[in-house]
């Protein structure tokens, strides 16, 4: 039993590695489904069980393809270069003010369509507009990859991590939005604090005080529409404590198929431009997550953490504060399975619950490797013909990620 206990430990590690660095570049959904079939292969997972542990994510994987079509459907008919385009004429010619809309623009991508849609579809129309603005593009860059993570815990749909710590069963809209307003808040506006200080130099010109606005096509107007719909629909299920996968899905496939009607073209076009990947990949990460608690790790974390909650706000402090650092350790998505499986088992009070996602969705702005949409938006800029290598993103978090957790945990515990 220990030699299978290592065995499923070192493949795991590995398969984690993996994800985190891309060996020969190879897609980071490979490394984790590559795991999970070797711990089925050498018998250290049945497959019913394998099968069971992919089964959990159902509902993940429904927002994810919901979110996915809904922003491939703006990004292709270019409601986000409209966007961009508007935050560049409203700037005045102030690199700050620019700086500050496309902040704001991401703020609200963010809350309502995801962290995954700020990192990935808006960061190249931002990046095209910087350079139209003529402005120097890497502080409007780096706004797009730290407001992605430190609003993505506004609302539930803001972050698919959030789904998965919380097992797929989102509190109520009223509950989260008095448990994480405040915190969001924080979070948010000390981020912006520190990027606005950090970049103090290169924000202190001017730009290109009107750049061309491209004009909304029919399909990119009922994108907008869709995509104001949908974000209608997923509060609404919010509110009423309902499952939001399938409805993202069905507003997703439904925006897809329509609008691809008003471009007279086909769906299958689209659909061809969406990263499934990412669905193998949080398959992948699921069994390997589910192979590891079989080992009894979650268990043991799981006890010290029931120990632990006779001071609930010290507890959830130091929790949400161990969890954000080692997300960037092994990435957020199976850390937060890990801490998920562990409120499974510990049952600890909300407040510490909910410092374990806060540490989740914020952790990531330490590192490139904290998040897969941090490293989505890398791969994104590099093909844009710009690079930031693992020092000088390290180099700004470590300056911005810990004073927003610190105050986020703080106004959390505060309102317990």
């Amino acid at each position: 039993m220990p030699t299978a206990t290592g065995a499923i430990w070192a493949i795991a590690s590995l398969a984690t590695a993996g994800v985190i660095a891309r060996p020969m570049r190879w897609p980071e959904w490979i490394w984790a489904a590559s795991g999970a079939a070797l711990l089925v292969l050498t018998g250290l997972m049945p497959l019913p069980a394998a099968g069971a542990a992919v089964a959990k994510g159902l509902d993940v994987y429904l927002f994810l393809t919901g979110m996915m079509l809904l922003s491939e459907a703006a990004r292709q008919h270019g409601v986000f270069d409209w966007v961009a385009a508007a935050a560049v004429n409203h700037a005045g010619g102030s690199r700050a003010r620019l700086f500050t809309l496309v902040y704001a623009t991401g703020a609200v991508v963010t809350v309502f369509l995801s962290n995954d849609a700020t990192a990935v579809v808006l960061t190249p129309a931002v990046f095209a507009v910087a350079r139209k603005a003529r402005a120097e593009p890497l502080p409007l860059l780096f706004a797009c990859a730290l407001i992605a993570n430190a609003a993505s815990f506004v609302l539930p749909i803001s972050n698919p991590a959030n789904l998965v710590l919380y097992g797929g069963h989102m509190p109520p809209l009223g509950p989260w939005l008095a448990a994480f307003a405040l915190p969001s808040l924080a979070a948010i506006g000390a981020t912006y604090a520190v990027l606005r200080w950090y970049f103090r130099r290169d924000l202190a010109g001017t730009c290109a005080a009107v750049v061309e606005r491209p004009a909304l096509s029919r399909a990119g107007k009922a994108a907008v529409l869709a995509i104001v719909l949908t974000a209608g629909v997923l509060l609404a299920a919010s509110a009423l404590d309902r499952p939001l996968g399938l409805p993202t899905a069905v507003a997703g496939l439904a925006c897809a198929i329509g609008v691809s009607l008003f471009a007279r073209q086909s769906p299958l076009g689209l659909a061809r431009h969406v990263s499934w990947g990412v669905l193998p990949l949080v398959a992948g990460l699921f069994v390997v997550v589910e192979a590891v608690d079989r080992t009894g790790a979650i268990g043991a974390l799981a006890r010290m953490l029931s120990q632990a909650t006779a001071q609930p706000a010290t507890t959830a402090l130091a929790a949400g504060t161990v969890l954000a650092f080692v997300c960037n350790i092994m990435n957020n998505l199976p850390a937060g399975l890990v801490a998920a499986g562990t409120v499974a088992l510990a049952h600890p009070p909300r407040v510490v619950v909910d410092a374990l996602l806060i540490g989740v969705d914020l952790g990531p702005n330490l590192s490139i490797t904290g998040s897969l949409a941090t490293i989505l938006w890398l791969q994104v800029i590099r093909r844009e013909g710009e690079d930031v290598g693992f020092a000088t993103f390290f180099k700004l978090g470590l300056i911005a990620m810990p004073p927003a957790l610190a105050l986020a945990l703080l106004c959390r515990v505060f309102l317990a």
